[in-house]
C-alpha cells in the first residue's frame, strides 16, 4: 500500500503588500481628520455669518416697529395674545404667531422678554425657524435649543440674548458697555447658554473675524480666565488667548450695538 504526504501551502502578505495596506489606511485615516477640520472650520466661520445676521435682524427689527424684538409693548396687536392675562402671559405658549408684550423700557430685562425676543424676530420674518417664546421646564432662565433658542452651527451650542450693562470690576466679564448681547455657547441644564464649546483658537480665529482678536477689548469676548479658565491667559485688560490649550475652554459674548 503506497502511502502519500500532503503539503499545506501557506500563505500570507508579502512585506510590500503589507506596505501598501499600510500607506492606505494612514491616507484614509488623514483624509477623515482633514475632512473633520474642515468641517469644524467652516461651522465657526457659519457662527459668525450667524451672528452678524442675528445682529442685522435686530437692528432692522427696531427700524420696522420702533421697538426691541422681546421688549415690544404692542406685540399682541401684530400677532395676537398667547394669554390675554399679562401676569401669565409671559409663560404661556401661545398658538402659531401668538406671543406677549414686553414692557417698552428699552431693555431686555426680564426673563420672559428674552424668549419672546426670539419669537418677535421669527414673527417679523427675519430669523428662520419657530419659538414657543417661553423659558424651558427647568427655570425662568433655562435655554432650550432650537425650541425657544436657536442653535449655533457648530458644536450643539445655541444664541441666548440679554441686557448685560456696563460693567467694572466683575469677576466674569472683562470691564466695558455691553449693552444688549448674544452669549453663544452650549446650554446648561437649568440656565442659559453658557457652557463652552469652542477651542481657544477656535475662539481667537471667530474674535478676528468679529473684532480685534483680543479678549478683554472690543465687542467678541469671552468670560474672564479666573471664570472660564483656559480660554484667555488672565483677567487683565492684556490678556490674550490661551492658545497651546486644546480643550473647550471658551463661550462668545457679542455686544449688539443696542
Amino acid at each position: 500500500m503506497q502511502s502519500y504526504s500532503c503539503m499545506i501551502a501557506r500563505s500570507g502578505f508579502s512585506l510590500v503588500e503589507l506596505s501598501i495596506v499600510l500607506v492606505i489606511l494612514g491616507l484614509l485615516t488623514g483624509g477623515i481628520l482633514s475632512g473633520q477640520a474642515l468641517i469644524r472650520a467652516a461651522e465657526i466661520r457659519s457662527v459668525s455669518a450667524q451672528t452678524d445676521r442675528y445682529i442685522a435682524s435686530l437692528h432692522s427689527f427696531r427700524d420696522k416697529y420702533f421697538a426691541l424684538p422681546g421688549d415690544m409693548a404692542n406685540a399682541t396687536a401684530f400677532w395676537g395674545a398667547a394669554d390675554p392675562d399679562p401676569t401669565t402671559c409671559g409663560e404661556t405658549v401661545g398658538t402659531g404667531t401668538q406671543t406677549c408684550n414686553g414692557n417698552g423700557n428699552g431693555t431686555l430685562n426680564t426673563g420672559p422678554e428674552r424668549f419672546r425676543f426670539w419669537q418677535h424676530l421669527s414673527n417679523a420674518g427675519l430669523i428662520e425657524g419657530t419659538y414657543t417664546g417661553v423659558h424651558g421646564p427647568n427655570g425662568a432662565a433655562h435655554a432650550v435649543i432650537s425650541t425657544n433658542v436657536p442653535p449655533a452651527r457648530a458644536g450643539q451650542a445655541g444664541f441666548a440674548v440679554s441686557y448685560t450693562g456696563s460693567f467694572t470690576g466683575s469677576s466674569t466679564v472683562y470691564d466695558g458697555d455691553y449693552g444688549h448681547t448674544f452669549v453663544i455657547g452650549r446650554p446648561t441644564s437649568n440656565a442659559g447658554t453658557n457652557t463652552p464649546f469652542l477651542k481657544p483658537e477656535e475662539m481667537w480665529n471667530l474674535d478676528i473675524k468679529l473684532d480685534d482678536g483680543r479678549p478683554a477689548h472690543g465687542r467678541a469676548r469671552p468670560y474672564k480666565a479666573s471664570y472660564h479658565p483656559n480660554c484667555a491667559t488672565d483677567d487683565t485688560p492684556n490678556a490674550d488667548y490661551a492658545l497651546s490649550e486644546t480643550g473647550l475652554n471658551c463661550i462668545i459674548i457679542v455686544m449688539t450695538g443696542v
